[in-house]
């Protein structure tokens, strides 16, 4: 399994291309920066967009990656919302632009097959209602849920008790040597939060 990162746009969301070996797979959260998606997307087949969740930084630049990918999106239908005209996006930035509605819903525990990869979908609330993660073959793409020490914000539509719920039930009955690809920031391992994460240490 191939993971190319892409770091895009002023809050440096990380964009994530997943393939198999043979070059089919997945663009994860088109924040920013289209063109540089789709410049390092043109060697893959890209059979699908999953968003994590429906904040702007996340999803800015899937009209234009969609359009040229031919791809459908996924999200879950809790953040949906989040996409069309007057969300929380528009009133943070009137500038912008809605999205059209998702080609397909991913609800907890859904899967998908392309390829060699085996993506699972986990709802993981807390972040935004809708927020999710993707455990894809032995790596968890973690959205802004679980980052490397740190964990998601809940001023924008969040809620923290919701949020540690999620990562205690959801994240940290992985496996320690489970890598996880946050929204933001450097990789860690499921271990590696569950041993250091200080917002964990109460919980875990």
């Amino acid at each position: 399994m191939l993971i190319k990162r892409i770091v895009v746009g002023p809050l440096e969301t990380n964009c994530y291309i997943v393939a198999d070996s043979s070059g089919r797979g997945v663009i994860i959260d088109p924040g920013a920066d289209d063109q540089l998606i789709l410049n390092e997307a043109s060697q893959f087949d890209i059979k699908m967009i999953l968003l994590t969740h429906g904040h702007a930084d996340h999803i800015s630049a899937l009209k234009k990656v969609r359009e040229v990918t031919r791809a459908p999106f996924a999200i879950h239908p809790l953040d949906v919302s989040l996409l069309g005209p007057k969300s929380l996006n528009y009133v943070i930035n009137p500038n912008f632009s809605p999205l059209p509605p998702p080609d397909k819903l991913l609800v907890d525990n859904d899967e998908i097959n392309i390829g060699e990869l085996i993506i699972k979908a986990l709802h993981t609330p807390g972040h935004s209602p809708g927020s999710s993660c993707f455990l894809i073959n032995n790596a968890l793409f973690s959205g802004d849920t679980l980052f490397y020490l740190g964990i998601g914000r809940i001023d924008l539509g969040g809620d923290f008790s919701m949020l540690i719920d999620s990562i205690k039930n959801k994240l940290m009955i992985l496996a320690d040597d489970i890598k996880v690809y946050p929204g933001h920031g450097p990789e860690t391992t499921i271990g590696t939060e569950r041993r250091g994460n200080p917002f964990l240490s109460s919980i875990i």
